[in-house]
């Protein structure tokens, strides 16, 4: 009897696999999928797509490479906007279902660190309690939406490393602060999971302190211009 993964089953039960796409209006979903019944009583997807299809189909993906994640905790999940407006509207929405955030300057453009205010439930019972919400200018070419999933290894980070170096396509230098720097597999569709010693949240309170309360945001940001052969342009809006 064939083997049946995570994603397939949460698809059966919707009636079709997931697929990508990108958002057309603020209802129209990143990551079109199943759980279409779910997504309509669920805000925080109805912004970002179909999460828990994401989830299941990179938790999938990473038994095929021979790495389960069922024992680890998960970090947060990560969305890409291809424009700065779109950054700042499904910011607007986010927080309206969020408690707190943390927005900050990194590789030149700010990038926003959103908790909901109901961690998002995902493969049978692990959560999700942050989203790191990204504009552009993304530093190569990445899925816009959902685009990668955080798993936090903890102790057992170099030893994962080490017994699973063969599929691993790399790892992600982020700055003096890292705790390390996570490793990473890259997908066929652009799309990433990501491997932490800690949590993303983590890491970011050990480096800066605890995030306050409500919501704070980089002030007077103007857009960065590409920088091209024939000279600056602007970012498209």
């Amino acid at each position: 009897m064939p083997v049946i993964g995570m994603s397939e089953r949460i698809a059966a039960r919707s009636g079709r696999l997931a697929s990508g796409g990108l958002m057309c209006s603020p209802r129209a979903r990143f990551y079109d999928g199943g759980r279409e019944e779910a997504a309509m009583a669920d805000p925080v997807g109805d912004i970002i797509g179909d999460y828990r299809g994401f989830a299941a189909q990179q938790h999938d993906r990473l038994l095929a490479r021979g790495i389960d994640i069922g024992p680890y905790p998960l970090s947060h999940f990560a969305v890409r906007v291809p424009e700065w407006d779109q950054y700042v509207h499904l910011r607007n929405l986010l927080e309206r279902h969020s408690v707190t955030n943390r927005e900050n300057v990194w590789n030149g453009r700010p990038i926003s660190l959103i908790v909901p205010a109901e961690p998002l439930e995902v493969l049978d019972g692990k959560v999700v309690s942050l989203i790191e919400l990204i504009p552009p200018v993304h530093q190569r070419v990445y899925k816009m939406g959902l685009e990668h999933l955080g798993v936090v290894v903890g102790d057992t980070f170099d030893a994962f490393v080490r017994a699973h170096k063969p599929v691993l396509t790399g790892q992600q230098f982020q700055g003096p602060a890292s705790t390390p720097d996570p490793v990473y597999i890259l997908f066929e569709d652009f799309t990433h999971v990501k491997f932490y010693r800690l949590s993303l949240r983590a890491s970011v309170e050990l480096d800066a302190g605890p995030f306050n309360d409500g919501f704070h945001h980089v002030e007077n940001w103007v857009p960065q211009r590409l920088v091209t052969a024939t000279g600056p342009n602007p970012l498209p809006r």
